[in-house]
């Protein structure tokens, strides 16, 4: 007389609940991007094709009225000597992201990165696409 169990185990595996929390986290991962801003000024920047894979640590935006903003604080142009002074003893890799907008003129830029390059700093001048 042989017994049998009536319980069956089943071995399959269900990937709904697997899907659902993929796409909880894409659209939460979506979200969150456009929330993220990587500089703290919005200029309207140039076109541009050259591309570079230098992250800098610095960030420096020069608006049409050329009001300056580093890494998102506002600042007086009159202090930007002494920021960029205290802000390469503060980082290792000493250079500087550049958003300046279409409508600001060449030399106020000009101005900038002589400024930068007297107080060592490699400047990288950002455009859109």
């Amino acid at each position: 007389m042989s017994i049998k169990s009536r319980n069956k185990v089943s071995v399959s595996f269900s990937m709904s609940s697997m899907t659902d929390i993929v796409f909880l986290l894409l659209i939460f991962f979506i979200i969150l991007s456009t929330l993220v801003s990587p500089y703290g000024a919005k200029v309207d920047l140039p076109t541009g094709k050259a591309r570079t894979k230098e992250q800098p640590k610095i960030a420096v935006s020069i608006r049409p009225d050329l009001t300056y903003n580093i890494d998102g604080r506002d600042v007086a142009k009159s202090e930007l000597e002494g920021i960029l002074n205290q802000r390469k003893a503060e980082v290792d890799e000493t250079s500087i992201v550049l958003r300046v907008d279409k409508k600001v003129p060449t030399g106020e830029t000009v101005g900038f990165l002589a400024l930068a390059k007297e107080y060592g700093f490699s400047v990288v001048i950002a455009t859109k696409p």
